[in-house]
């Protein structure tokens, strides 16, 4: 979770001032982080849970077993939306982690309970 903490520091969102990290763990326990990188089109910017996945695809790595969320709202948890969602399905289940500020109260669930009724593919083929 740290890696993620750290990651909500590093964000660039002038816009909405929403500070999220994240923390990917590899299945070989590499981590990688992210954050949330917005851009004044909206659309384009990057969440930090896409982020992490891509900076650990880009090195080579497709096998993960969790990934950490940490954001700024302190009232509730911040869950990945629903296009990091899909976007993670693409890589298979993993435990999510997800806390407040301070990384002292955590949701733990697992991507296929976040995201049910997922787009599902067998040898990149839809099913």
């Amino acid at each position: 979770m740290d890696v993620g903490d750290r990651g909500k520091d590093l964000r660039y969102c002038p816009y909405s001032n929403f500070k999220v990290g994240a923390s990917l763990l590899c299945e070989d326990g590499k981590l990688f982080g992210g954050c949330n990188v917005e851009n004044k089109s909206f659309t384009v910017g990057t969440c930090a849970e896409r982020c992490a996945y891509t900076k650990a695809i880009s090195q080579g790595y497709l096998k993960f077993k969790a990934v950490a969320v940490v954001a700024q709202q302190e009232h509730c948890f911040t869950t990945p939306c629903g296009a990091c969602r899909q976007f993670m399905s693409e890589f298979g289940n993993v435990d999510v982690y997800m806390t407040k500020p301070g990384c002292e109260d955590v949701l733990v669930s697992t991507l296929d309970e976040l995201l049910p009724h997922q787009f599902r593919t067998i040898n990149h083929t839809f099913v």
